[in-house]
């Protein structure tokens, strides 16, 4: 499930929402209230339950051959999401849904994230994503299930590979 161009997407398991309006997360690093969203290239970052912590990484111009074997694995393409075998029921049974948005409505902030400082409107229902497992699969990214993540993560954050944790602070405590 990925934005059409000129569109980016607003994952959520609320499959209720009629219009989007800005507002300051709870975890926000920034004061200023937004609308959320992702394009094309970071929409798979957001095919996990909400909470789920998880953690990716990803080949780039700047990846090192060596770092790319270590973190992919031999033949394991350009992409892998590590996720804990505590998540891995919620993983397979939560029902997400994306709301489809005009990018023109929205801006880029940071490398990772779109935002609206105006209440947004969907441009039709939210569509279902089905089976998050199966989406990874579709999109040839590997889905690790991991028992922590932390000797994961340290090592892509020290490698060359581009990286992302979300909701790391509900990932088991290192060991």
């Amino acid at each position: 499930m990925r934005p059409a161009p000129g569109e980016v997407l607003h994952f959520s398991e609320d499959p209720a929402i009629e219009r989007f309006a800005p507002h300051v997360a709870a975890t926000a690093q920034q004061p200023e209230a937004y609308v959320w969203a992702v394009d094309a290239a970071r929409a798979p970052d957001y095919w996990f339950p909400r909470q789920c912590p998880r953690a990716m990484a990803w080949v780039t111009p700047d990846t090192l051959d060596a770092d790319r074997e270590r973190i992919c694995g031999p033949g394991g393409g350009e992409r892998v999401h590590a996720i804990e075998f505590g998540w891995l029921d919620a993983l397979r049974t939560t029902r997400l849904y994306a709301y489809r948005f005009a990018a023109s409505e929205f801006r880029p902030f940071g490398a990772h994230a779109q935002v609206a400082e105006a209440t947004v409107v969907p441009l039709g229902p939210p569509e279902p994503v089905g089976d998050l497992v199966e989406c990874h699969a579709r999109a040839g990214i590997q889905l690790r299930v991991l028992a922590n993540l932390w000797a994961f993560w340290d090592g892509v954050t020290a490698s060359t590979m581009g990286f992302s944790g979300i909701r790391l602070r509900n990932a088991a405590p290192r060991p």
